[in-house]
């Protein structure tokens, strides 16, 4: 069966869309389009990264997994970013697992692959080294926004990156889900969700997550959101 190739055109990952089209355009042919569902895992902490994710639709956290079974998310990629940053830089694995949290798509590139277009395109990688300096300052931020905020601005942030990458204002979400990425109990967590809902910022059921007034759940957050949507702007634009 023929492989599908996607026209220049209708790419939706905004790091493939900032490349010259010339470029794009030998990139695509070495792409697969993928499917990203529900808690797939697309790379373990300490194996071998076998192929990188240009994400299209959905989004992947970034957990990290502790000793005594807690995790934390530190970090988090959508249509602004990719999958598989490690190869960038001549890292062959992670320190942190991929978890698909928001089913989606992907364009998917073999880790071989990858590392050739690296060397073929200077502005490829010119481009995934300045990716690479915002999930750096992402990083920095999330761990500042767990040392000094409050669970429930911390959760009015991670509701609002979700929310910036969901494509609607409903997303799947459980309460479980939600204390893993926050590294916090799950009793702890559903009190956090119902003060926001009783101010009329979100509704929760089902495992859905509803954002009801956006506004509102920016000034309930803290500045971390902003001062990360600002990094991203100052380096990707």
């Amino acid at each position: 069966m023929a492989k599908f190739t996607p026209h220049p055109s209708a790419v939706r990952n905004h790091l493939l869309a900032a490349l010259p089209s010339e470029v794009l355009a030998q990139l695509l042919p070495r792409m697969q389009p993928v499917a990203l569902n529900l808690r797939e895992v697309l790379h373990v902490a300490e194996a071998a990264i076998e192929a990188v994710h240009f994400v299209e639709a959905g989004w992947v956290s970034m957990v990290a997994r502790l000793q005594d079974g807690l995790s934390a998310e530190v970090g988090l990629a959508g249509r602004e970013g990719m999958v598989g940053l490690p190869l960038v830089f001549g890292v062959e694995t992670s320190d942190v697992e991929a978890l698909v949290q928001g089913p989606g798509t992907a364009l998917r590139m073999e880790a071989r692959a990858f590392r050739h277009a690296l060397d073929e395109h200077s502005s490829l990688r010119a481009l995934l080294f300045r990716y690479g300096e915002f999930m750096r300052a992402q990083l920095t931020q999330t761990a500042a926004c767990n040392g000094n905020h409050g669970l429930e601005q911390r959760l009015a942030r991670w509701l609002l990156m979700s929310h910036d990458r969901a494509g609607s204002d409903q997303f799947t979400m459980t309460h479980e889900f939600m204390a893993i990425m926050l590294c916090v109990h799950r009793p702890t967590v559903t009190i956090a969700a119902r003060l926001l809902q009783r101010a009329g910022l979100i509704r929760y059921g089902s495992g859905t997550i509803t954002v009801v007034d956006r506004p509102g759940l920016e000034a309930a957050a803290c500045e971390c959101h902003g001062v990360v949507r600002r990094q991203y702007l100052r380096l990707l634009g």
